[in-house]
């Protein structure tokens, strides 16, 4: 039986919708509207795109969105200086650096200036000690973005085993405190992990995030298994000279035989990821301004 493919950029229009309804409801009842503010250094032409998207949501669900723009050059000095006033502007409830900064720039640093309950990226080690500690957090938005769509596949996954392929402070390790707060049996594997796909093969829940195209092949796959697809790799277009393709860490045509459902590259993870930088902004007013959180939107 082919698996079904898990639409990632459905479901993301979805809980956009959820966050536009809450934030209307936040500016009717309680005059509040949630503010979102990225910081972005330099002019990569990726990251522009990506904060123009940022921007371009923001506004679409209500939300205020404030732009600043800082030369290659800024110093430590001066991007602190912003961050600071940022953390004490009330009208911004989350603070979002685009990375990759230039490399005279401390990301670390970078994360550790902004307050953590408007951090949501979810980066900072207090709310990776949070998480870890079962305590209310913000949760990094792609391993947040995977458990939305886990929850609404899978249901109750109390019991399941599920396996992460990547340790990662952004990822792996966050997607495994979140899926035993799910009382998940977990497993994170790695590069030094013995006989991996053996490790894979016991997993009713397989999240790959390793960025090694296509590494993850149909007999990896436990069948009846719910797979998750993290990976980005480009690579030379086969049939279109110049163009490139997007493949994920997961053999899509061989696991999609296998499993229950898979999440496709592109379409699957990456559309949530804006979606719950959102949603942490919408969650962070809400405790902010001491009012409750909204459902189905936080771990």
């Amino acid at each position: 039986m082919t698996a079904q493919k898990i639409d990632g950029k459905a479901f993301a229009a979805t809980v956009r919708g959820q966050i536009s309804d809450h934030v209307e409801r936040l500016k009717s009842e309680h005059g509040i509207t949630p503010g979102l503010a990225v910081v972005l250094v330099g002019e990569d032409p990726a990251s522009e795109v990506y904060v123009a998207a940022k921007h371009k949501q923001t506004v679409e669900v209500g939300m205020a969105s404030f732009e600043h723009k800082l030369p290659a050059d800024v110093s430590e000095e001066e991007l602190f200086a912003l961050i600071d006033k940022l953390n004490a502007d009330d009208s911004v409830h989350g603070i979002l650096c685009q990375f990759p900064v230039p490399d005279h720039l401390d990301e670390r640093r970078v994360v550790a200036r902004i307050d953590p309950s408007k951090d949501v990226d979810g980066l900072s080690v207090v709310n990776a000690g949070l998480l870890a500690s079962g305590e209310k957090g913000l949760v990094s938005c792609t391993p947040l973005g995977c458990l939305m769509l886990l929850r609404d596949q899978v249901g109750n996954m109390s019991g399941k085993e599920a396996v992460v392929i990547g340790r990662s402070n952004l990822f792996g390790k966050p997607m495994g405190q979140l899926l035993l707060q799910e009382n998940c049996t977990v497993t994170i594997a790695h590069s030094r992990t013995k006989d991996l796909a053996e490790v894979c093969r016991r997993a009713d829940i397989l999240v790959a995030a390793v960025g090694r195209a296509e590494m993850v092949k149909g007999d990896w796959v436990k069948p009846g298994a719910t797979v998750i697809d993290v990976g980005i790799t480009r690579i030379p277009h086969p049939d279109k000279p110049g163009k490139t393709k997007l493949l994920g860490d997961v053999a899509y045509a061989e696991a999609i035989e296998v499993a229950a459902a898979v999440t496709p590259v592109p379409g699957g993870v990456g559309p949530m990821t804006i979606a719950c930088l959102l949603a942490n902004t919408l969650t962070a007013c809400c405790r902010a301004n001491g009012l409750d959180e909204p459902t189905g939107l936080t771990a």
